[in-house]
């Protein structure tokens, strides 16, 4: 089967520049290449999920919170922070899932003030309705276990994991995701979230990262009665040397943690032995983080692989284009170095996979973002390490089923994987082994047209 849809935006070979934070020539030169980084992100992040393509998505509307702006809790540009609830039911009434969107950081003044014009900047952009799809659909046969649990997906528009706290008045920047992340909780607790008997805070990408940060924040708001875990998707990122022995991400983290003030809202635990930077990534944070927590995480996270290990900025000659967009075309020195990702990202959950609380889905995929995502998370072909797909798993760490400690073997071993295919030549993008998938909505900015093949 064979669905070709068509969507706005994607040059992978220019996210490297702007993520390193390197200047370019022209305003406009900037702006199309943010606008493409843009692309870059909804698609691997795939923010406007997959869906069956029997299945019409539950759409939910974006409420603003509107005591926000006396806090100071607000958006970039200033306009107030919003959230998509959807009410649980019956089984579920008191019970509270959290998703934290994701969407890249801006670690420059020139990126953050591109930021502003677009939803991950201002409220003025986000899209008035979201579809739920994946853990945060309402369909039983699509979230086995969340289905009827209150579900919230809190928008993401500081640009620093809501976790910075400062501005730059000069360029009309306000970083508050911090507060933004308080006012939030207290929004949620005043609707009910207060009375809650179970409760998960999740997210994906930065959004994961963030779910990290504030887990045990997140803990600290409810009694010792309530059941509370964390789940992070897609935001174990490593602090890893890039193909020129650089280091893309660490440079990245830097300017965000700098920027925007960070520093004082990471964890004493890791401030105390650490510098902030460090402190960002998720690696040095795990194992101090005291509420359980599930890492899902594709092994060849395709954000990394593209943005982090070899983007332009480290690749200037291209000799890892091929590679990049299509893991079939790496030579055997590239696979070598993925695999040593791998091993890092192994070694990096090693002392946290050891806790009995902790739950853990490394797969061997080059995939990014596979909670919100229908195809994902549970279909008829979704993807399995020991035959077990990622819903299911994460269901049985949650209710305390059976531990799960899932880790796929190494590249080329797994054939469930949807693995993200970006073909430059071709100006297409596949996700290979989906039967099921489609696109219920997508808002990609971008100039550039082109068809995407789902295989």
């Amino acid at each position: 089967m064979r669905v070709i849809l068509t969507v706005l935006g994607y040059v992978c070979c220019v996210v490297g520049v702007v993520l390193s934070g390197s200047e370019l020539g022209s305003f406009e030169d900037f702006t199309v290449i943010e606008k493409q980084k843009e692309g870059l992100l909804s698609l691997v992040e795939n923010d406007r999920a997959a869906s069956p393509v029997s299945s019409q998505p539950l759409m939910v509307p974006l409420t603003l919170i509107q005591g926000a702006a006396s806090k100071g809790a607000v958006c970039l540009d200033g306009t107030l922070p919003g959230y998509h609830l959807h009410r649980g039911y019956e089984s579920g009434a008191d019970s509270w899932l959290i998703q934290l969107e994701g969407g890249g950081w801006c670690n420059t003044i020139r990126n953050c003030v591109y930021r502003k014009t677009t939803r991950r900047g201002s409220s003025k952009y986000m899209e008035k309705e979201l579809p739920f799809t994946g853990i945060l659909s309402n369909k039983p046969e699509e979230s086995p276990d969340f289905f009827n649990w209150n579900r919230v997906k809190i928008r993401y528009c500081d640009g620093a994991s809501f976790s910075g706290d400062g501005g730059n008045e000069a360029a009309q920047l306000i970083f508050r995701g911090q507060r933004i992340w308080l006012a939030a909780m207290e929004e949620l607790m005043s609707k009910g979230m207060q009375k809650a008997s179970q409760a998960l805070l999740s997210g994906c990408s930065a959004g994961g990262l963030a779910a990290i940060i504030h887990c045990d924040e997140f803990r600290d708001l409810f009694p010792k009665t309530t059941k509370v875990k964390c789940l992070s998707d897609a935001g174990l990122f490593l602090d890893a040397i890039d193909v020129s022995g650089g280091r893309t991400l660490r440079n990245l983290f830097e300017g965000v943690v700098t920027l925007q003030g960070v520093q004082k809202n990471l964890p004493k635990s890791c401030i105390n032995n650490k510098d902030p930077t460090s402190c960002f990534f998720p690696q040095n944070l795990i194992a101090n983080v005291k509420t359980p927590l599930f890492l899902l995480n594709a092994a060849y996270d395709a954000w990394q692989l593209q943005a982090s290990l070899a983007p332009r900025s480290a690749d200037p000659h291209g000799s890892w284009d091929d590679c990049k967009s299509n893991h079939a075309r790496c030579n055997s020195s590239q696979i070598q170095f993925l695999q040593d990702f791998r091993n890092q990202m192994l070694s990096a959950v090693s002392d946290f996979s050891r806790s009995s609380q902790n739950g853990l889905f490394l797969n061997s995929c080059f995939a990014h973002c596979q909670s919100e995502r229908q195809d994902t998370w549970f279909a008829a072909d979704s993807p399995l390490v020991k035959n077990k797909g990622i819903a299911e798993s994460v269901g049985d760490w949650y209710f305390d089923r059976i531990q799960v400690k899932a880790i796929d073997c190494a590249y080329p071993c797994d054939n469930t994987c949807h693995n993200l295919v970006f073909n430059d030549d071709l100006s297409t993008m596949t996700y290979s082994q989906s039967t099921r998938l489609t696109f219920t909505q997508l808002y990609l900015l971008s100039a550039f047209l082109m068809p995407i093949t789902c295989s």
